[in-house]
């Protein structure tokens, strides 16, 4: 029987010259299309909302980047798209690695661009729909269209499939609402707790359980060695 054979994995290698974020990302990937029209749009009338002196603020141009893109994506929570800018390249490359809390989002959507904000998404979105490279779908759940009031309509990237534009319109308005009411419930909503430190002989001593239920399994040599990685080096790199 022949031995397998993997490829190299080296987690912590060294680079003489670090990758750029810029190359990850795909050349025809939906967020250069969205970054494109956004850097091109005028955003004085935004900066005028914003009054001098004090501390800075993020720039409006990139918290507008990060909501449009994260609409599109189907993500309507701030939370969600506070984490999105610390976990998703293309989400950490469109907001130039910053990362704007969920209280800043939300508060720039609702109050900075409350009276703004639903035509310049729509109008990306119909640019979107008319060049072919998005399409709006309702969602089936089993064969079952949602009627719930929740979000039923997802934005897909693929060729669209050819329907009105009042279609259209009508769709962002229902998602439009939503993500207002998203935004609303969000700012009654209580902080959640913060992660707790992991101490590193907890790491270890689940390490020995899983270790101990493998040993009555058979498991691929593939999972050993992803607990044999994990014995190794998490507790000493949480210790770091």
């Amino acid at each position: 029987m022949s031995k397998a054979v993997f490829k190299p994995y080296q987690q912590n290698q060294m680079y003489l010259i670090p990758p750029s974020i810029e190359e990850m990302i795909e050349e025809n990937h939906p967020v250069r299309i969205v970054n494109q029209v956004i850097e091109k749009i005028n955003i004085k009338p935004l900066v005028k909302l914003y009054k001098g002196g004090g501390a800075s603020s993020y720039n409006p141009k990139m918290l507008l980047k990060v909501l449009v893109y994260s609409y599109l994506k189907n993500i309507y929570s701030s939370r969600k798209m506070e984490e999105m800018t610390k976990e998703n390249i293309h989400m950490m490359w469109i907001s130039g690695m910053q990362r704007p809390d969920h209280h800043t989002i939300n508060r720039f959507r609702s109050e900075r661009l409350k009276k703004v904000l639903e035509e310049i998404f729509s109008q990306i979105v119909m640019l979107l729909v008319e060049t072919g490279q998005l399409s709006i779908k309702e969602i089936y759940v089993d064969g079952t269209k949602i009627e719930a009031q929740a979000n039923k309509y997802t934005f897909v990237w693929a060729r669209a499939i050819k329907k009105s534009k009042e279609r259209i319109k009508e769709q962002l308005k229902e998602l439009w609402e939503y993500t207002q009411k998203i935004a609303e419930e969000e700012e009654k909503e209580e902080e959640p707790e913060e992660f707790e430190e992991i101490d590193p002989l907890k790491v270890e001593e689940t390490i020995k359980k899983i270790d101990e239920i493998l040993k009555v399994k058979k498991v691929s040599k593939k999972i050993k060695q992803k607990i044999n990685y994990a014995r190794k080096n998490w507790p000493k790199n949480l210790e770091k």
